[in-house]
This record gives C-alpha cells, structure tokens and sequence, in this order.
C-alpha cells in the first residue's frame, strides 16, 4: 500500500495522497477486520451445519436480506454524506435523515410482522426465520446514519470498535450455539443443557447470534437518537431523495448482481446442497472483496473532498492505476493458493467440488472494485442516475446470463454471469465518463497489468502441471512484481529520494 503515496508527475502534493492512505487504512481495517472476523463464520457454518443443503438455506436467506437492506436505506447514506458536505446547517442534515430512516423502518417492521405468514408461504421460509430477518432488517437500518455521522465527524476508533464489537458478538454465538452447546448436551448427563439447546435448530440460531449481535450496535448508537434536533425539514428532504433514489436503484441492481444468483438457483430448483456448495466456495472470492470494501470506504469521502482541486482529474486516474497494480496482484495471489486457501476456508471436502468458480468471482469481484473507480464522474457531477443506468444494465446481464445458463451450467453459470456483468459495468462507465468528465487514465499500463494478471491466474488454475507445482506459481507472482517494478520504477526511485 506504501506506493499509493507516490509523488506524480504533475507534481501532485505528497500529502494529498498520505490523507488517501490514511482515510484508507483507518475506515478500511474498521470494515476489514469485521469482515475477516465474519470470514471465519464460513468455515464454521460448514464445519458445524449438518450438511450442504443447510448451508444453501443459510445463503438464500442472506441473499433476499441483502435485497431488503438496499430498500430500507433507500440511498440514504450517499445523500447523506454529499449533503453535509455541501450544507452549512449540518445539524439539520443529521436531524432531517435520521428521521427519515427512523420512521420507515419501524413502519417496515410492523408492516413486515403482520404480513409475515404470507412472506413465509412465497419465500418458502420458515415464518420463525422471517420474525428473525424483520428485527434485523430493522436494526441495521436504524444504525445508518449513526455510523455515517462518526465517519462525518472523524471518529474512526469508536467507529471501528462498534464494528467490530458486532462482529465479535455474532461469532462467539455463533460458536456458542453451533459448537459448544451441543458438545455440552453430549457431553453432560444432566438435564441442563438439554432443557436450553433446541435440537435441529442450527439454522435458527444463526440468525439469533445475528440478531443480538446487531440489537447490541444498536444500544451502543441509541444516543444519537436522543441527543439530535428531532426537526424534519421537508425541503432538505425532498433534496436528499432526488439525489438518493437513483443511488437506491444502483443498489438493487448491485444486490441482483451480487446475491440474486442463489435466489435464482433456487427458483431453477438446483439442489440446496449444490447452492450451498456454491455459496462456501464463493467467499474465498472475499479476498478481493476486503481489498475493495477497505478502498471504497476511503475513496468516496476523498473524491467528493477533493473535487473543486484543479488536478482531480489527473489524481483520479493516478488512484485508479494503483487500484488495479494491488487488485491484480491480489487476484493473482488467491487464484494461485486456492487449493492452500479452501482447507481452512472450506473445511469440507464435500464442498470442494464448487471451487472452479472462484476465478471468476474474484475477477468478478475486481472488475467492480474498476467500476468504482470508474464511476466517479457521475458522483461530482451529481449525475447518481447514470450510475442507476449502469447498474441496471449488470442487472439485466446477469438476470439474462442466470436465465439461460443455469439449466445447462448450474452454478458455474451464475459466476459467468456475474463476471459477464461487472465487466459490462466497467465498460460502458468508462465510455460515458469520457464523455462527461474526462479523467486521463494510463490505459496502457492498466490493461497489461490486469492482462498479465488474468494470463498468469489462467497458467496456475488450469494447467495442472502449473496447478500442482507451487515453485512455479511463486515464480509466476514474481515475475509478475518484476514486471510492475519495471513499469513503475520511475514513481518507485521518486518516492525514495524523497525519503
């Protein structure tokens, strides 16, 4: 990460990019570090569930709890950070989205809650694990302004331990009611243990260590509802979701993209065990999805800061080429240790048979990761709604490619499809954005970078000789830093005699 605070060629000032580092690492290690945490329910969910089919149950559920969470934010958060930068009266941006976000989700929740029995018999969910979803629903939208306001106000720390104090939550009770509880019921000829623990429930209490989890993050953020102007400006209001609602139709469309495939599957009636495999061996693309989440939450607040310089554009392209130099190389890196990786990752040889797709959902992965970069025309501009274009158009890719590949390709042909989107996506930002606020990207070296990255994963998954032989992946990684020292080594000799 160190070559991010590089010193251009048009004499960009250092410091612009060590405050990019900075947001960077702090915000990105708030949202990594849960992220790894959670990373290992993966393992556990697969250790502890009893078999594959449970797993593609647990990952339909989260899949339709994505969706809802997109609806409850409504773009909200985006709106929210654009408008306290650009309003002298913060207090009432603050006061006006907090209200909003209240209100429609308690009026979710109670609509959710007497239409559940109806919810249940469509979704073919058990009503008990809807109740469940509903709270947490509730909960997670309840805290959205709360944390958007700490990164606002520049309290990183308490940011992150409220993050990762959820996270811890959810995976000791996980651990509690998955592992340790029925170790205990064997283990102890009392009647205690057995009283407590609910035998074939392990689905339930996943979704009770995510519910506590999240109602523990909400108690800790109550006093940001107690302590704000409970004053509604209508106006503001109106602003606010002119500017979201766009943003929310891009979530809709990133959420069909990301989790759509595992409802799809489903309703193609590929078997729950085939999803669940799936699904565990779709996280260890998470890999490039923690390097992604960690730059976004940096890069939004820093685009919209740095907006009115005269050099933006240059800057922006700067960020975009290393983006691309540490995701090729991070992409690069999983795909050639993934048969090290799925062992602690995917402790179950009986999943193993879903690892093909892994390729494709990190590149797949990747290609979103550009997109973001790629996508910054349309924030400064305020033009939110070509990013809704865009991401509908993913959408459709993936509904058509899971639509006609799925019954000849089952899962796998739900990774292509997601590849095919994200890369679509790509594509058509990076042809409007020249159009509407050209940025001079080094396309030259972009596409030889990513291009040798996907040329050498290509060498260490599907060539077996390459693929059972790590002597020859190490040298394929280092052939590949050779190559990016040579392309760079005029930043690199730069950055050094400034030290």
């Amino acid at each position: 990460m160190y070559i991010i605070l590089i010193f251009v060629k048009n004499s960009q000032p250092l410091s612009l990019y060590k405050n990019l580092f900075k947001q960077t690492l702090i915000y990105g290690l708030a949202t990594v570090l849960p992220r790894l945490i959670s990373f290992i329910l993966n393992p556990i969910y697969v250790k502890f569930l009893p078999d594959r089919s449970m797993m593609g149950e647990v990952s339909i559920i989260f899949s339709y709890l994505v969706f809802f969470n997109v609806f409850l934010s409504y773009g909200m958060e985006t709106a929210f950070f654009r408008f306290y930068n650009a309003q002298d009266d913060k207090k009432k941006v603050i006061s006006t989205s907090t209200i909003s976000l209240f209100w429609s989700s308690i009026g979710f929740l109670v609509i959710g809650l007497l239409f559940r029995n109806t919810l249940s018999k469509w979704s073919d969910i058990d009503v008990e694990y809807i109740t469940y979803t509903l709270w947490i629903l509730t909960l997670d939208a309840l805290t959205i302004i709360p944390f958007s306001k700490l990164r606002v106000e520049k309290k990183p720390i308490q940011y992150a331990v409220i993050k990762v104090s959820n996270t811890l939550i959810n995976l000791a009770l996980t651990l509690l009611f998955l592992g340790l509880f029925p170790y205990l019921v064997k283990q102890d000829s009392s009647v205690f243990f057995k009283s407590i623990y609910i035998e074939n429930f392990q689905i339930g209490y996943i979704f009770i260590a995510n519910l506590i989890a999240s109602l523990a993050t909400f108690l800790v953020l109550i006093p940001n509802y107690t302590q704000i102007r409970w004053q509604f400006d209508f106006a503001l209001w109106k602003q606010m979701m002119r500017y979201g609602y766009p943003i929310l139709f891009a979530g809709i469309a990133f959420a069909i993209n990301e989790h759509f495939d595992k409802i799809l599957l489903d309703w193609f009636h590929v078997p729950l065990a085939d999803i669940g495999a799936y699904s565990a061996c779709y996280k260890i693309g998470m890999f490039m999805v923690l390097f992604r989440t960690a730059y976004s939450l940096g890069i939004e607040p820093f685009f919209f800061s740095h907006a009115g310089n005269e050099n933006a554009p240059q800057t922006y392209a700067t960020i975009t080429k290393y983006f691309v130099i540490f995701g090729s190389f991070i992409s690069l890196a999983v795909i050639a240790f993934i048969d090290l990786l799925k062992q602690p990752l995917v402790p179950n040889a009986a999943y193993w048979d879903a690892i093909k797709v892994v390729p494709l959902i990190v590149f797949a992965n990747f290609f979103l990761g550009i997109y973001t970069n790629l996508s910054v025309w349309y924030k400064l501009i305020d033009k939110t709604l070509f990013g809704a274009y865009i991401s509908f158009v993913g959408a459709l890719v993936t509904l058509a490619l899971n639509y006609l590949l799925i019954p000849k390709y089952s899962y796998y042909g739900s990774a292509l499809a997601t590849i095919a989107a994200y890369g679509s996506m790509m594509i058509i930002s990076y042809h409007l954005g020249k159009k509407k606020y050209p940025i001079p990207y080094d396309f030259n070296r972009i596409f030889s970078y990513l291009g040798l990255s996907i040329g050498f994963s290509i060498l260490a998954f599907y060539v077996d000789y390459i693929r059972d032989n790590y002597p020859l992946k190490v040298l394929l990684l280092l052939v590949f830093l050779f190559f990016i020292y040579r392309s760079e080594k005029e930043t690199l000799l730069r950055i050094l005699r400034r030290k």
